[in-house]
């Protein structure tokens, strides 16, 4: 099987959050791809199937853990793009639908010719989850102290595919500062119905962005993910909302630096219709031997 590693929402090789993309994955089963995902131990690692009927392909993705993960997120958009570098997408044409798990996903792909490819993924139509009530346990659980939370800001569940912990914090310094505490952040998610949790502020240091971003997953076995997906979809909807970024533009959310890995991630929102923007660039390919 033919794999390749994608840096996702990168602006250069080594940045952004690398995924690792098996093709041909059809003769896999289950346990072998879960034992490829702990071998690569990317965050996820996706394997392209034959799509179903109206699907021009089917992806499945793991984390080392062996936890399969579904949504929209960086595992989706590094599997067009590596599609498209391997020459394995149809020229001429731009749109693609993509199946994952239950889902079908309008994909857009435009390849650079330089191994880079920018691809746009439809995500799943908002949903509101549970509201976190005891903020200071919430900043505990984060590391931080009540007043590094943003007083009016949200702390809440939202799903675009996945739904994650939304947090505001006071400002970027607050961000930067978390430390997780997973036996006290596990119990503050579960209450709530939240899978991961995503802490931002609205003073990204990149003057074009609107939100500065990290996301922690303990329950996947994710100390911190350089570029989430399916957070900064919800963090999207929930800035266009509450007023707080011209819906008419494209939500540009900045992740990643605390990890030396700088992302981009641009998110669309209009209604009830979310579509996910990043950069695909594949920096090595190799096969597997079985």
């Amino acid at each position: 099987m033919e794999f390749g590693y994608v840096d996702v929402f990168a602006t250069a090789p080594f940045t952004g959050n690398p995924a690792t993309v098996v093709l041909d994955a059809d003769d896999a089963d289950e346990a072998t791809m879960r034992a490829v995902a702990r071998e690569f131990n990317q965050s996820e690692t996706a394997f392209v199937l034959a799509g179903a009927a109206g699907a021009d392909w089917r992806l499945r993705a793991f984390t080392p853990t062996g936890a399969e993960v579904y949504g929209v997120g960086h595992f989706a958009l590094g599997a067009a793009a590596l599609l498209a570098e391997r020459g394995r997408l149809p020229a001429g044409r731009t749109g693609y639908v993509q199946q994952i798990g239950t889902g079908s996903y309008p994909t857009e792909v435009t390849a650079a010719g330089d191994g880079r490819a920018t691809v746009t993924i439809g995500q799943a139509a908002p949903e509101f989850g549970g509201v976190v009530a005891d903020r200071t346990a919430l900043a505990a659980a984060l590391g931080l102290d009540p007043a590094d939370l943003a007083p009016d800001g949200i702390a809440e569940v939202v799903s675009t595919g996945a739904g994650h912990l939304l947090v505001q914090a006071v400002d970027r310094a607050a961000v930067d500062r978390i430390r997780p505490v997973p036996e006290r952040l596990l119990p503050v998610l579960d209450a709530v119905g939240g899978e991961g949790c995503a802490v931002f502020s609205l003073d990204p240091a990149e003057p074009d962005a609107h939100a500065h971003l990290r996301f922690v997953n303990p329950r996947m076995g994710i100390d911190e993910d350089p570029a989430t997906g399916t957070a900064a979809g919800p963090l999207a909807v929930v800035l266009v909302r509450d007023g707080l970024v011209d819906p008419a533009r494209p939500v540009v959310v900045a992740q990643g630096h605390s990890v030396g890995r700088p992302s981009r991630l641009t998110v669309q929102v209009a209604g009830d219709t979310v579509r996910l923007s990043g950069t695909g660039l594949v920096v090595a390919a190799g096969s597997l031997r079985r």
